[in-house]
């Protein structure tokens, strides 16, 4: 049972994101309103990510052997806990995934409306070059937002694991 749980958390959030993919590509093709693309786009994008989480709540809910000791199993969770395994720790990663995601995805929709702006303003007067400049920065500032975030989330997270 537990090989089957393992395939199946792996394996059905992949096919969900590939779905994801697919349906904007199809999506992009058949429409010619972006705002229909983008909306049909987002649904499955939010479907996508309910199933990654409710498999990831039912990989955590699952028990991981059912032939075990009880007091193995207490000694397993002490060190799990110990080693910083957990629900917390995974949700303190998906956050700070999230957060620099989500602000590189607003840093690029501010580049993509700043910067040919800019370059449009300084092929016209050359001396506007330092004030347009300002506004890409800005928009590029986003991201580094979400990063800072991210790694003060990280630095948070209880009994982080040693990555050596």
């Amino acid at each position: 049972m537990s090989t089957f749980l393992t395939v199946l958390v792996f394996a059905l959030p992949v096919l969900a994101l590939v779905a994801a993919v697919f349906v904007a590509a199809r999506t992009l093709k058949k429409t010619g309103s972006a705002r229909r693309a983008f909306s049909r786009h987002f649904i499955t994008l939010v479907m996508a990510i309910v199933l990654c989480l409710a498999f990831t709540f039912v990989a955590a809910a699952a028990p991981s052997t059912p032939d075990v000791d009880p007091a193995a199993a207490g000694a397993a969770v002490t060190a799990a806990a110990d080693n910083g395994s957990g629900m917390a720790t995974g949700m303190g990663f998906l956050a700070a995934a999230l957060s620099i995601g989500l602000a590189a995805i607003g840093a690029g929709i501010a580049l993509s409306a700043g910067a040919p702006a800019a370059i449009g303003a300084v092929s016209e007067d050359p001396k506007s070059f330092g004030k347009s400049m300002i506004f890409v920065v800005l928009g590029e500032a986003v991201a580094i937002y979400g990063l800072i975030i991210a790694i003060l989330i990280i630095l948070k997270i209880p009994n982080l694991p040693a990555l050596g």
